[in-house]
């Protein structure tokens, strides 16, 4: 039975590629990090799949599309990659995607947002995992409306990204009786946010929202203190904020800010646990995206023993036909979209008299159940979903 199983793995090797943004605005969400959660689901997992070895390559996207295009084709032409893991910024993981369905290849994509990348952008070839705009939108944007905040001023990263977060508040403010009175984008990445801050403080909205990731973010909200933004009477909402971010900023910049997470280190002894372990290996505690690619990697390589085959299609329908249950996400399940679908969690920054450690940094406010906080299939527009 082993013997078969190893017959059935191209060249007796699973050969994974991770592909993030190694030095810029992702660096510290994903980055070199992600690659050690890869390392350290391989080690968990015994260093071979039915006797067959498991090799890694990696690269610097630089957030590229055709940079990481190149890449991604060079990796599967000629150096047999089995699967790509990581993908960060969204028209990467799109770019990406085309050619892993053109060369039959899979990819599990971790750190995008874009709901359109399960949605119109769909592919039988990606996996996307761990969290994207439409739920961001559900749990922050539909908090901060109920609160009383219904005029919104959109401040957006001017990439797929963007685009799609900015569409997806936009749909849930106006469902939730709000409206968006205005938005400006900006380009990708930015240092200064000065002349984007005065807009949205000219525009009079209730709430200003942060369309953005990574440093993009914290140096948006570092300019809305220093312009005295919360102090006018308008609220912040970052729809998309790492626990890096939080931790660059410090409790005291960060408190109160409401965000809508799939996952923290410190929700239980099982995390806490996988948590610790990372730490010890890189200095901090993981972001949600980080567990995601470990917890994504184990996913991928029982389901490679399972089926005793690295093609793409056998083993993305043995991800999907075998629940996720593990530190990251309890009842996971991934869809016929490629959408992996798992509870979310409506977060609000501790204030520094809460927090009772640089990482203590969350409370959690409240669940929200898996199905509730993705894209209904009724509403998708994927090639895949035979309505």
């Amino acid at each position: 039975m082993v013997g078969g199983a190893q017959a059935e793995i191209s060249n007796n090797t699973v050969k994974i590629g991770y592909l993030a943004d190694m030095s810029g605005t992702y660096r510290d969400l994903a980055g070199p990090n992600g690659l050690k959660a890869l390392e350290m689901a391989i080690k968990d997992f015994g260093g071979k799949v039915n006797g067959a070895k498991i090799e890694v390559v990696s690269a610097d996207d630089r957030n590229s599309p055709d940079t990481s295009s190149s890449t991604v084709r060079r990796w599967v032409e000629n150096e047999d990659v089995d699967m790509v893991a990581g993908m960060v910024a969204s028209s990467v993981s799109i770019a990406v995607s085309k050619i892993l369905e053109e060369n039959d290849r899979l990819g599990i994509i971790s750190g995008s947002a874009a709901s359109s990348i399960t949605n119109e952008h769909c592919t039988p070839n990606h996996i996307h995992y761990v969290y994207d705009t439409y739920p961001l939108a559900n749990g922050t944007a539909s908090a901060v409306v109920k609160e009383g905040g219904k005029a919104w001023y959109m401040l957006t990263a001017d990439y797929a990204f963007g685009h799609s977060l900015e569409s997806d508040v936009r749909q849930v403010v106006e469902a939730n009786g709000g409206e968006v009175i205005g938005a400006v984008r900006h380009p990708f990445p930015t240092q200064d946010f000065s002349s984007f801050i005065l807009q949205a403080q000219a525009s009079g909205a209730d709430v200003v929202g942060l369309a953005n990731a990574g440093s993009d973010t914290t140096n948006a909200i570092t300019t809305a203190s220093e312009f005295g933004l919360t102090q006018s009477g308008q609220t912040l909402a970052a729809l998309l904020l790492f626990l890096t971010d939080v931790h660059a900023l410090g409790a005291e910049t960060a408190q109160g800010i409401q965000l809508t997470t799939g996952w923290y280190w410190d929700m239980n002894d099982e995390t806490r646990e996988w948590s610790d372990r990372f730490m010890k290996e890189t200095g901090v505690r993981p972001t949600m995206v980080h567990a995601g690619i470990y917890s994504s990697t184990m996913h991928y390589l029982n389901s490679v023993a399972a089926a005793g085959s690295d093609d793409a299609q056998t083993v993305r329908k043995q991800m999907m036909d075998t629940p996720i249950n593990d530190m990251f996400a309890k009842n996971g399940k991934i869809r016929v979209d490629g959408r992996m679908v798992h509870d979310m969690y409506l977060a609000e920054v501790k204030t520094p008299a809460e927090s009772k450690s640089d990482w203590d940094l969350y409370k959690i406010l409240r669940t929200i159940p898996a199905e509730e906080a993705y894209r209904p299939l009724s509403q998708s527009k994927c090639k895949l979903v035979k309505m």
